[in-house]
């Protein structure tokens, strides 16, 4: 009988990504008129909060 295994990713855009590209869409058609440093901030704030994390487990296993 063989094994048979399901594996399900969670790939996907994700709601920072999804934020970003809407606000992209509302610059680039002139509906908003933010500066490009606020409609990239979702993205901005989820690439620092991946390094925040990434520091975080360095600065623990390296801890003594």
């Amino acid at each position: 009988m063989a094994n048979v295994s399901s594996s399900s990713s969670s790939g996907g855009i994700g709601f920072l990504g999804l934020l970003t590209i809407v606000f992209i869409v509302l610059k680039l058609t002139k509906v908003i008129t933010w500066s490009w440093f606020w409609v990239l901030f979702p993205s901005i704030f989820g690439v620092c909060g991946i390094l925040a994390i990434i520091g975080f487990f360095i600065w623990a296993a390296t801890r003594k």
